[in-house]
């Protein structure tokens, strides 16, 4: 089972979340600059109630990857916005997609990009975990893209403020973020990324000592972003008809090759034949 939700975030700082220092990247903005309902809807503050994040896109659409035919490419086993409130003393909600793959198994960017974020993931269910930032340039989608990857094995070989090259390998897949109780219980969790992604027409963000929150953005089911055009927000996706559940999913083989041919987007892990 994944545990991919916030722990209480650092004291300090506006709503209770310290700021991290400048990294340098452009669009990086003082905490003051996002507003209350960014930070609860996004950040998941533990004093912001979890309709905020409700209201932001973060419920179940009902999408679901179809990939090309022939391959074989690592799925979804824990789904977007599954309920974990029978595993918290909260209301809180799976924000991304889990997909397991042995340890170590490199984990690819999404897309062209820029690393906005690293963290550690010492306090952090999320455990060691990668932001990257990508432009409508990169992606050829008219909105700023902002995807997460989580429970690296071992902290990235990467710097905040770096552009990565999609495919370009994030991290291995790890378990980080297991809690003191799943250790000490022998329950801790099996290898995966935790991938989430989320949409916004802003280039700013600001950094906290433990997570990203980008300037009036909106949570995506990751499957949507494969749709590859707007709209992507939770609502119009839960509303498509039965027929257009299922996305296909533009992917990269080890051998770097893509299907299709031409894609600025992948699934971030590699299929193979």
């Amino acid at each position: 089972m994944s545990d991919a939700e916030d722990r209480d975030g650092r004291r300090g700082g506006r709503g209770g979340l310290a700021p991290a220092g400048p990294t340098g990247v452009d669009g990086q903005v003082a905490p003051h600059a996002v507003d209350r309902m960014t930070l609860c809807g996004i950040g998941r503050l533990p004093n912001c109630d979890a309709q905020t994040a409700v209201d932001r896109g973060l419920f179940p659409t009902g999408l679901r990857p179809r990939f090309p035919a022939g391959l074989k490419c690592p799925d979804i086993d824990e789904a977007y916005a599954i309920s974990y409130s029978h595993k918290r003393d909260r209301e809180v909600y799976h924000g991304g997609i889990d997909m397991p793959a042995s340890y170590g198994t490199p984990i690819l960017a999404a897309a062209d990009g820029q690393v906005i974020g690293i963290y550690s993931g010492i306090d952090s269910m999320r455990g060691i975990e990668v932001m990257l930032r990508h432009t409508p340039q990169d992606t050829g989608i008219p909105l700023y893209i902002y995807t997460q990857y989580a429970h690296l094995h071992a902290m990235p070989d990467l710097a905040v403020g770096q552009r990565v090259r999609m495919g370009q390998t994030i991290g291995p897949t790890g378990n980080s973020g297991s809690t003191p109780s799943q250790l000490r219980s022998g329950r801790e969790r099996r290898p995966a990324i935790h991938f989430a992604a989320w949409f916004t027409a802003s280039p700013q963000f600001v950094a906290f000592a433990d997570r990203i929150v980008p300037l009036d953005s909106y949570w995506m089911d990751p499957v949507a972003l494969y749709r590859l055009r707007p709209p992507f927000d939770s609502q119009t996706m839960k509303a498509l008809p039965a027929a257009e559940k299922a996305v296909p999913i533009p992917v990269m083989l080890a051998d770097g090759t893509t299907q299709p041919a031409g894609t600025r987007l992948i699934w971030p892990y590699a299929c193979s034949r």
